[in-house]
């Protein structure tokens, strides 16, 4: 299956779930290509933008697991090629 380049956009609300978010990271390190997290103290939340290189059922795998964490929002946008 072919890659496809995509940016998982992930909203933090639940600071007890970081750890279980970290875990499925970290499961999917090798086909992350960059993370950047933004803490937004005034609102009590992180912002985070991952960026992937994957194949399509992959990257909806992860975010799935992500989407079913409490507290956690995930978005995914995929590059046309």
């Amino acid at each position: 299956m072919e890659n496809r380049v995509a940016i998982v956009g992930i909203i933090v609300e639940n600071m007890n779930s970081v750890e279980a978010l970290n875990a499925v990271l970290h499961e999917y390190a090798g086909y992350i290509i960059g993370r950047m997290g933004i803490p937004y103290r005034e609102r009590k939340l992180n912002i985070i933008s991952v960026a992937m290189d994957a194949p399509q059922e992959t990257i909806c795998a992860m975010s799935g697991k992500i989407g079913n964490l409490e507290g956690i929002t995930v978005k995914t946008a995929y590059s046309n090629c």
